[in-house]
Order: structure tokens, then C-alpha cells, then sequence
């Protein structure tokens, strides 16, 4: 993964208790067909803040995509319940009758709450929105046909270790697009490609 300083939007030294989440979501374990980045974070949200970005690939083909950003406030957000939120985001490309599924919208926020227990990532104040996107081709791209996108967007206050919530957010992707779930008992491997360089 490329190394970046986590953001500030103050000149204040970095707390040794988000120095030490952000070295978590670092250490995180993403399946190898996740290829996971730093980025920046944004700004002026909380006083300090940390992102990944990812794709998902699979069989050659960018299938899915998402971020990840840890907010940290050391002085607590009434709103998190906390000092710590996670913000994340995924996409993923999904067949035009899968769009059509009135239960979709539901079924894809479990992929989520589920992903957070199997990982063991303890949180509390969930919330999100799970939006489906169809588009109709006409004219002179009639041929390309249709197309649907499955956004899901979602914040918690993560408990313990940040580690775990990552890997959730990578499991969540990944099912978004279709992958069948990681044996129990077996260990993804990292991605060569990007999921983590030597420092």
C-alpha cells in the first residue's frame, strides 16, 4: 500500500490512539482480488483522518469499487457516540433484472451488518442508504444495451481494534460483485499487485 501521513485539518501531533488505528487499517488482510490504496481523506469533517481506496477485479475486469475513511475526533462526537467513524462506500456493476428485486436494497445492507460480525468488528450507531442505479441505452449506443450499479453507503462507530472493520468493508465489495465468501478457517492472501508494499 502506498504510504501517506494520515490528514490533519490542524497542526496538532497526531494522538497516539489514531496513530495506532490508522497502523490497524494498514495491517488489515483484504482477498487478493481486492487492490486496496491510501488516498487522501477529506477535510474539515473531524480533526484527523485517514483513507483507503479499492477496486475490486476480478477475471481482468474492475467489477466493483470503494473507500473507506476512519474519522477521529479526541474529543468526541455526540452524533458518533464516540471518537472514532467509520465512512464507507461500495460499488458494484450487477445484472439489470437483479436491479428490478424490490428486496435488493435490504439484502445488500445485511451484506454488510454480516460481514461486520464474521470479522468480529464490534460497532454501534450504524446507518446508510443503499441505492440501485439502472441506465437505458438508446440511438447509436442501442446496442450496448442496459446497465445497473448497486451503491452502498454506510457509517458506524467502530469498537476495538480497526483492523476488523476493514476487512468487513473488503468482504462487503466483494460480495457486492458476486464473489462466493472465504471458506471459514482459510486466510485471504494479499493482493501482489497493491494491497500492501514494503515500508
Amino acid at each position: 500500500m502506498a504510504t501517506r501521513h494520515p490528514s490533519r485539518v490542524d497542526a496538532s501531533p497526531t494522538p497516539p490512539e489514531f496513530a495506532d488505528a490508522v497502523a490497524q487499517m494498514r495491517a488489515a488482510r483484504l482477498r487478493p482480488e481486492v487492490l486496496c490504496e491510501e488516498m487522501p481523506a477529506p477535510q474539515r469533517i473531524a480533526p484527523f483522518a485517514s483513507a483507503l481506496s479499492a477496486d475490486v477485479t476480478v477475471d481482468g475486469d474492475d467489477t466493483g469499487t470503494g473507500r473507506l475513511v476512519l474519522l477521529h475526533d479526541p474529543a468526541g462526537n455526540d452524533t458518533w457516540g464516540g471518537t472514532f467513524r467509520c465512512v464507507a462506500y461500495a460499488r458494484a456493476e450487477i445484472p439489470s433484472d437483479l436491479a428490478a428485486d424490490p428486496f435488493l436494497a435490504e439484502v445488500a445492507w445485511t451484506w454488510l451488518v454480516e460481514a461486520l460480525a464474521s470479522h468480529g468488528a464490534e460497532y454501534s450507531l450504524p446507518s446508510g442508504t443503499v441505492t440501485k442505479v439502472t441506465s437505458d441505452s438508446f440511438g447509436g449506443m442501442a446496442e450496448e444495451g442496459g446497465s445497473a450499479q448497486l451503491e452502498i453507503r454506510a457509517s458506524w462507530t467502530p469498537e476495538g481494534d480497526v483492523g476488523p472493520h476493514v476487512e468487513a468493508w473488503g468482504e462487503l465489495m466483494c460480495t457486492a460483485v458476486g464473489l462466493e465468501p472465504v471458506p471459514v478457517g482459510v486466510t485471504p492472501l494479499p493482493n501482489r499487485r497493491g494491497q500492501r508494499s514494503e515500508r
